[in-house]
């Protein structure tokens, strides 16, 4: 049997992730069935359960994804974290982001019900609120993190309720609110 190359087979999982977030995003985390996914996907049944155990595996998969991404907050001044962190608020607001936005909250949902899945969302907020604590500096370091997070959970869930929320009177609203705060 020919070996398969590396690209392959991220292209292969990359496919399915695609697909099964789709209709997670669409029907939610309980109502897609494997069925789903894998008529979504194209691929055969046998294919996708030899990159996926189930739906939990791929919701998983799903959350790490969005960990590695928020890296960004990681490095840097205040001044460029803070930037990012409006730029990861804007991005919120764009039309191609709906999707991502609803699977969000399906995720936050989920993490309510599944230890799994809240541990790795955990990481999702803690990552970035202990990043954000230690740049600022201050005593009440940690509450600010926490607070911008809120903002940002807020947004993303009022951007799904809501099509008409303003997103960039929003963004200036939070970045008055971020100058304030890193004033010397």
């Amino acid at each position: 049997m020919p070996k398969v190359s590396e690209a392959h087979l991220a292209a292969r999982r990359r496919q399915i992730l695609d697909a099964a977030a789709a209709c997670f995003a669409r029907d939610g985390f309980h109502r897609t069935s494997m069925q789903d996914i894998v008529r979504a996907s194209g691929i055969s049944a046998g294919l996708v359960y030899r990159y996926f155990a189930g739906k939990d595996d791929m919701i998983a998969a799903i959350v790490t994804e969005w960990h590695d991404q928020r890296q960004v907050f990681a490095t840097g001044t205040v001044g460029e974290r803070a930037a990012a962190y409006l730029d990861y608020l804007r991005e919120v607001g764009r039309a191609e982001t709906a999707e991502r936005n609803r699977l969000g909250v399906q995720i936050w949902a989920e993490a309510v019900r599944n230890e799994r899945i809240r541990d790795l969302s955990r990481r999702n907020v803690d990552d970035p609120r202990a990043a954000v604590a230690q740049a600022l500096g201050r005593a009440d370091a940690d509450g600010l993190a926490r607070v911008l997070i809120a903002i940002y959970q807020g947004l993303v869930l009022q951007t799904t309720w809501d099509e008409t929320l303003d997103n960039e009177a929003y963004v200036r609203a939070v970045e008055g609110l971020i100058s304030a705060l890193t004033r010397p």
